[in-house]
């Protein structure tokens, strides 16, 4: 999917090939330094090397109940998004979503187009009828773009988060049944 950023930019949305995944790796390594709303820290994302970012994506590549995809803009990776079903069969109904976009695009609409992206794949899956996932309670920009998308906030985990810095962060917990 193409599209056009407020700033003219060009913005690709797809899926990634191997030959992707020392742009999906450095694109993950930024994310953890700037933002604290995921759940891997700086220091774990370290971890991961371009042999694990290539298993990582072809894993998704040969996975038709799962979906990876991630925003290009100029031929740079600066954001990505995932669904994950349940692995559960009692919970097949059921797709775990992961979204992150670099902080120097974010408000230019490129989360948006990914959550997009997912819903409608997840809307043609033959099983899943329900996205969910967790967001800190204080990422709030990205619970007013949830709810903008009709999810419905289900409960808190309080102090579900444990911050670098030792601060404790509610987890707030999201779903959207996307059909019967």
């Amino acid at each position: 999917m193409q599209h056009f950023l407020p700033n003219g930019q060009q913005l690709v949305i797809r899926r990634p090939s191997v030959k992707d995944a020392a742009a999906c790796l450095h694109c993950f390594l930024q994310l953890t330094k700037e933002t604290d709303f995921l759940l891997y820290t700086h220091e774990e994302a370290r971890t991961f090397d371009l042999p694990s970012e290539e298993a990582f994506i072809k894993a998704y590549e040969h996975n038709p109940d799962n979906l990876f995809l991630v925003a290009e803009v100029d031929g740079m990776v600066v954001g990505s998004v995932s669904l994950n079903q349940s692995r559960f069969r009692k919970q097949h109904h059921m797709a775990l979503l992961g979204i992150a976009v670099l902080h120097k695009y974010w408000n230019m609409g490129i989360g948006r187009r990914l959550l997009t992206a997912a819903i409608r794949w997840a809307e043609e899956h033959p099983k899943i009828t329900t996205i969910h996932f967790d967001v800190l309670a204080t990422n709030e920009r990205a619970i007013q773009l949830y709810r903008n998308f009709n999810f419905s906030e289900h409960g808190r985990m309080p102090g579900g988060i444990r911050q670098p810095d030792g601060s404790m962060v509610d987890l707030v917990i999201m779903s959207k049944r996307i059909k019967p």
